[in-house]
């Protein structure tokens, strides 16, 4: 086999390989409200999400933040949870807000699994979960994150979320919390 040739055929056998390994930005991703069915799909894609990260955390920390079979169905029933569904079905990525007051919301479970990281999944589930807040009339959000992430404390900042200065205990972890002032959105008519 020529040189021109074998470099041709790595060529695409990289490509297709990259095209299996990384969800493409372009591939169709659906997001909607959570229902109880999803919770063993939710558990997967915050275990999955959060792994890497296990060793950092408290043993404690990482199964309040991965959630267990009795603990996802408390939060769906307490909160308003969103997945990002792949086109293969499949729950890629995960977000819970609710109302703390009458002008606050709140976003914990934050979570997209890593093949998914980079297609714009983490966005659009942080928009849908803000505009439910802004639709529930709260002005502020209030997340809380812990120092091994990063990488998300960038991705909130990129978002217009700045820290508050409180920190808080997280099962022996600091907790730092960051908070976004929300702009109301004129509606037609008003």
């Amino acid at each position: 086999m020529e040189l021109g040739h074998l470099s041709l055929l790595l060529y695409i056998v990289l490509s297709a390989w990259q095209k299996m390994a990384v969800p493409q930005q372009s591939a169709t991703i659906s997001i909607r409200r959570a229902t109880s069915d999803d919770a063993p799909g939710i558990l997967a894609c915050l275990r999955e999400a959060f792994e890497d990260y296990r060793q950092f955390y408290t043993p404690d920390a990482f199964l309040d933040t991965v959630l267990t079979p009795e603990t996802i169905h408390e939060r769906l029933a307490k909160t308003i949870v969103f997945v990002a569904v792949s086109p293969s079905r499949q729950i890629a990525g995960t977000i819970a807000c609710n109302v703390v007051n009458c002008d606050e919301g709140h976003l914990r479970g934050m979570a997209v699994c890593p093949a998914w990281r980079g297609t714009g999944m983490a966005s659009q589930l942080l928009s849908h979960a803000e505009s439910e807040l802004r639709r529930r009339k709260c002005t502020r959000i209030t997340l809380d994150t812990t120092e091994p992430l990063k990488r998300a404390m960038r991705f909130y900042e990129k978002h217009g979320y700045r820290r508050s200065g409180k920190i808080s205990d997280f099962f022996g972890m600091p907790l730092f919390e960051h908070y976004k002032q929300l702009v109301r959105e004129d509606t037609p008519g008003s």
